[in-house]
């Protein structure tokens, strides 16, 4: 039998032109596959990035106060993170595809021009090795003609350090008296932190809702040891260091002629369970109608909602109080409280949800695409957001105006629209049964409209109470982090630390910064003279320094 006869050079040569063409072939497929995924990918990319553009132009047109546009913010920011990480690492795939190839470019996205990186950072100058001969004609004659930098943005990793203080002894050769310079102040009696390591601990636990627990992880990591119950001592030491600080800060927001006030939950450690403490919170914030004091916020810890809480914090202060229909806010509002009676101002933006609700096609068809049972959505209740919806424009154009400029637009502007509100309510609701959940929404602000229509007699007050949700929005989120409160004093302690570090955010302060210098110079501070180290003073005089 004849063995098969073996190809010969030429075929091999043919057979190997075939191969590399095809390996060609297959490579332009895959450079033109990638570059069409690259491009789609950064077409989508652009896409979200303008809903999402067009969606905070519209927040802004029609105001902060729509539930359904916050939700769709964070959705489309999410989808954009998302979109953007993929195009770019589709981008990359376009390029190593398309050098394997000849006739197909590389696909490059467009992106606006970056901005320069703070000048306010340092420079570190590395120089890259110059040429020793001239790589044309190897000539060893060269004279420098410029350069060109290339910055690239770096991080150098925490660095701890202790620091040593020396306090030399001498004796005196005439009296032999021994002498020695005084001890340096430190943050807390008998303590070992530095005020910028205190304020860290601080900050990261209250600020940025990270427990001590993760803290002292993190710490071992970078190879410094230190016990949960050693970080807890110096927690508890800063908690007293600032209580000055925070009475004084207690005086100011109590001065105010108008409060923002709201509270919220607090799990607080029990025996084998969590009971639900309270944080209740109090908010000056003058900005709206021009005022000259700074805003600021104090917060103050329960084990219970009872009435008698926000009784007790308020026990000698009265003026105007926009909080939500809580009823233990009832005795305040009694014309024989003494020294005087405190006036209710009611939130829209409470009344305004209730409404809403019934109005949010979005959330109806999501549950009704979870395959959960979605609320009814009711025409009439579209048309009631509308309503206020009118209102809350007014009150965006008049933000930041004097009380009497406020109070005379809200006269012609205002008032006849919460008129013609309050009657379409009336009949509305007098067509509906007793238990709709339209009517009970209704007659959730029909109820209480006097107090409703009080900013139509005082220009100093804000349709709604968003002041107050905004300073407990840390605490919602902190919950999903801590969990809960180790004990009543824990409770007490945040909210100490709550009311310094929010205050300082809005006043656009830094609150790490803020606390790592007042605790530096709170022990050698002159008591008289502490409400210079509060944020708004701080911050001032700083600015002026930096002058």
């Amino acid at each position: 039998m004849d063995g098969a006869a073996s190809p010969g050079p030429e075929e091999f040569a043919a057979l190997r032109a075939a191969l590399a063409a095809s390996e060609a072939r297959a490579d332009l497929a895959e450079a033109e596959l990638a570059v069409a995924r690259a491009r789609a990918s950064d077409d989508q990319a652009q896409i979200a990035h303008l809903k999402l553009q067009i969606a905070k132009l519209q927040r802004q047109l029609f105001g902060p106060h729509a539930e359904r546009t916050r939700r769709l913010l964070d959705q489309l920011e999410l989808q954009l993170e998302e979109l953007e990480s993929a195009a770019c690492e589709d981008e990359i795939a376009a390029e190593t595809a398309a050098a394997k190839t000849q006739s197909v470019a590389a696909f490059t996205r467009q992106r606006p021009s970056r901005q320069p990186f703070p000048e306010h950072l340092p420079r570190e100058r590395v120089v890259e090795p110059a040429p020793c001969a001239c790589p044309a004609c190897g000539g060893a004659r060269l004279s420098k003609l410029g350069e060109d930098v290339t910055e690239t943005l770096e991080v150098v990793p925490r660095q701890w350090k202790v620091i040593q203080h020396v306090r030399e002894k001498f004796s005196c050769r005439d009296c032999e008296a021994i002498s020695q310079a005084p001890a340096p102040f430190h943050v807390t009696p008998r303590g070992w932190a530095g005020p910028s390591f205190l304020a860290m601990l601080l900050f990261e636990k209250f600020g940025q809702h990270q427990p001590l627990n993760r803290q002292a992880e993190r710490y071992a990591r970078e190879g410094v040891r230190l016990s949960l119950s050693t970080l807890a001592d110096q927690v508890g030491a800063g908690a007293a260091a600032l209580m000055p600080l925070f009475q004084r800060l207690e005086a100011h927001v109590l001065a105010a002629e108008r409060l923002h006030g709201d509270d919220t939950t607090v799990p607080v450690l029990a025996k084998g369970k969590t009971d639900v403490g309270r944080l209740w919170v109090y908010v000056r914030d003058d900005c709206p109608f021009a005022g000259p004091a700074p805003p600021a916020a104090v917060f103050y810890y329960s084990r219970d909602r009872r009435a008698e809480h926000p009784k007790t914090h308020l026990a000698d202060w009265s003026g105007i109080l926009q909080a939500d229909a809580y009823g233990g806010y009832g005795d305040l509002y009694t014309p024989e409280r003494t020294p005087a009676p405190i006036l209710e101002a009611s939130c829209w933006a409470h009344g305004r949800r209730k409404v809403f609700e019934l109005a949010d096609v979005e959330a109806a068809a999501i549950k009704k695409a979870r395959g959960e049972q979605p609320k009814p959505v009711y025409p009439l209740a579209l048309e009631a957001v509308q309503r206020i919806d009118a209102l809350f424009a007014i009150e965006r154009e008049i933000n930041g105006l004097p009380p009497a400029e406020r109070l005379a637009a809200r006269h012609a502007r205002s008032a006849p629209l919460a008129a013609e509100l309050e009657a379409w309510m009336i009949a509305t609701r007098d067509k509906l049964s007793r238990g709709h959940d339209l009517a009970k929404a209704m007659g959730y602000m029909l109820r209480r409209w006097p107090s409703f229509t009080r900013f139509l007699e005082d220009g100093r007050i804000c349709l709604s109470n968003n002041a107050a949700e905004r300073a407990l929005r840390g605490v919602a989120l902190g919950r999903k982090a801590w969990l809960f409160c180790g004990s009543d004093r824990g409770g007490q302690r945040a909210a100490i630390l709550y009311s310094l570090i929010v205050t300082a955010k809005l006043n656009d302060v830094d609150p790490q910064a803020w606390l790592a210098d007042v605790l530096a110079r709170l022990a050698a501070h002159p008591a008289q003279r502490l409400d210079e180290l509060l944020p708004w003073n701080w911050k001032r005089i700083g600015h002026a320094v930096a002058a």
